[in-house]
């Protein structure tokens, strides 16, 4: 099955707070079978332009929720947001297959926003 990745999705975040996202993942729009799928996901600094080092802040923490339906749990938690000291980061979320073969799915930025209640 071929896999077409979605269009780039940026989130907002809020600094020291929990993020969740519950993601339904389709191929040609329909809900994927994840049986035998692996997923994983980091945040980091910038896009490789070849010149800039990048420096990963955190992996994804990823379940997937129903394999026939393709729902996938994604999060990131209110500790690791505390260290996103970036304006701005990079995400994406990738599939590798039963067969090895690994797609981006997702990917995109992470607008950090600051939270002030304690």
């Amino acid at each position: 099955m071929a896999v077409i990745p979605k269009k780039s999705s940026d989130f907002d975040v809020v600094r020291g707070s929990d993020f969740p996202l519950t993601l339904t993942l389709k191929a040609s729009g329909s809900a994927m079978n994840l049986s035998g799928y692996t997923i994983a996901g980091e945040v980091y600094s910038a896009i490789n332009d070849g010149k800039t080092k990048i420096k990963k802040y955190a992996d994804w923490n990823i379940t997937i929720t129903s394999s026939s339906t393709g729902v996938v749990d994604i999060s990131l938690s209110d500790t690791q947001t505390k260290n996103f000291n970036l304006d701005v980061l990079f995400y994406d979320i990738k599939l590798t297959q039963p067969n090895n073969d690994k797609f981006v799915y997702l990917r995109g930025k992470l607008n950090m926003l600051e939270g002030y209640t304690e």
